[in-house]
């Protein structure tokens, strides 16, 4: 039986005109092949959607369907996903960086965050280094880099201004500089600023997704300015840390806690903020056909209210062994951000001694590394358990480790050196001279800059690896 075209029916819908069995009448789908087509493909799309809710689908997959959205490929550009970065209010960043004379009143000035966190030029370094390098260098304060990642977030090639399609989120709060206000006064006022914060940040949506457990944030300063305990009026720092909310938040820090998986240690920033891929490359030329007139060095001070003070027995090993050994005694000279004296010393020694600062790590570490000179570590903590995304796996292979007990026992520094050959001394330097790109901080000169990947780069890619891993379904056991 004919169904007539009454207009029923879209315009240019043809009725079938061939139904052998007369006793089955032609239905709207079975007539016309071309809604079948259609049916059939919302069918798929809408089973595709329900089981990519149970099951996330696999990158190659998810970054098909981002192409066919955008028009344009994905592929390879943000692997594991995009960082969402909150608009704090200005009090948890920007009021802070105006207020930074209230910070640490003997160390810390308003200089020193300046130039969205690179400090001040270093002009005192024109003919140290080469002159096509003298832009790229900065009086940075070993404590700014929450103001550097801030920034660079703000322009990362992976953010994304729609908190639905992001896989992590960025809290650009300086808790670094908030805390150094009420470290030495005003002590009752240590936690405010962090308490206001994790307020604020939960009442936002996208908290609760996770519970967090997708946010980060850069702490400026060690984890233990962040970690007081229970006794307000003696503890040092802040209980950020220690806050509820912050359980399950990755931190970068340049100093972890041991065993904490959300501490992840970060480089301390140096001066050296390369404006392209060919100034590190230049720079590392420089450092690798240094000559080097010392065997070692040493920058430090001792701490005269520390008993039998480690610092104090390298400072006088130094000292007896003139002729092989530069010391900068911090006591007499400015150390401070990486003066021109550290540069020069770590410059013209094979071997810079690095034991403990106030705490396991010290930002000299990355300053003598990026002058190509080689580490000499008597902790394990002050770099090898600290900064595994951006050092070497084989400690051996880029420095030395001399034990602290042997040293006190009176075991002589310059034998040690001296044991090894120049060959070993050429490839351990060489392998230092490998990682500078991945503990420095760039400075791109904009958009579509030629820049090697940085410190920043690495430490956003691991993060952004680790949500993704940790959101994938595991498989159970066969």
């Amino acid at each position: 039986m004919m169904i007539p075209n009454s207009g029923q029916f879209p315009h240019g819908f043809q009725t079938s005109k061939k139904h052998k069995n007369p006793d089955l009448k032609p239905s709207f789908c079975s007539s016309h092949p071309r809604v079948w087509i259609f049916v059939t493909i919302l069918s798929v799309q809408v089973l595709i959607l329900f089981f990519a809710r149970i099951f996330p689908l696999p990158l190659s997959v998810q970054h098909l369907f981002t192409s066919a959205k955008t028009g344009k490929s994905d592929t390879g550009q943000c692997p594991f996903g995009r960082v969402y970065v909150y608009d704090l209010p200005a009090m948890f960043n920007r009021d802070l960086v105006d207020t930074c004379n209230d910070s640490d009143p003997w160390h810390w000035r308003c200089g020193a965050v300046s130039n969205d966190g690179f400090g001040p030029r270093a002009t005192e370094l024109a003919g140290i280094v080469p002159d096509n390098l003298a832009p790229a260098w900065y009086w940075t304060n070993q404590f700014a880099s929450e103001i550097l990642y801030h920034n660079r977030l703000l322009n990362y090639e992976c953010r994304t201004l729609e908190p639905e399609s992001a896989t992590a989120f960025y809290m650009p709060f300086y808790a670094g500089l908030a805390v150094g206000k009420y470290l030495w006064q005003n002590q009752s006022m240590r936690d405010r600023d962090p308490a206001s914060l994790l307020r604020w940040v939960q009442k936002r949506p996208f908290w609760w997704r996770s519970n967090g457990s997708d946010h980060f944030i850069t702490l400026g300063r060690i984890t233990w300015d962040f970690r007081r305990l229970d006794q307000p009026e003696i503890d040092w720092g802040s209980s950020f840390i220690n806050m509820r909310a912050m359980r399950h938040v990755t931190r970068l820090v340049v100093e972890r806690a041991p065993r904490d998986y959300y501490d992840v240690g970060i480089p301390y920033p140096t001066g050296f903020h390369p404006l392209s891929a060919s100034q590190v490359r230049d720079w590392q030329s420089f450092v690798r056909t240094r000559d080097r007139t010392r065997l070692f060095c040493f920058v430090g001070a001792t701490r005269d209210s520390i008993k039998n003070d480690f610092r104090g027995l390298l400072l006088s090993q130094c000292r007896n062994e003139s002729a092989t050994c530069r010391l900068v005694d911090c006591a007499t000279t400015e150390c401070a951000n990486g003066r021109t004296p550290n540069l020069e010393t770590f410059l013209d020694s094979e071997f810079c001694l690095q034991p403990r600062g106030d705490s396991y790590t010290r930002r000299s570490v990355f300053d003598c590394m990026l002058a190509g000179s080689i580490p000499v570590f008597f902790w394990f903590r002050t770099a090898y358990d600290q900064y595994e995304w951006f050092l070497p796996g084989e400690p051996e292979s880029y420095s030395v480790y001399i034990d602290p007990r042997d040293v006190r026992n009176g075991r002589s520094i310059k034998r040690v050196l001296e044991s090894y050959s120049r060959e070993e001394v050429r490839k351990m330097r060489e392998r230092v001279i490998e990682h500078i790109p991945k503990f420095v901080y760039a400075k791109p000169e904009g958009e579509g800059s030629e820049i090697t990947r940085d410190a920043i780069d690495i430490a956003i890619d691991g993060v952004m690896k680790r949500f993704y891993e940790q959101k994938r379904p595991r498989r159970l056991p066969s």
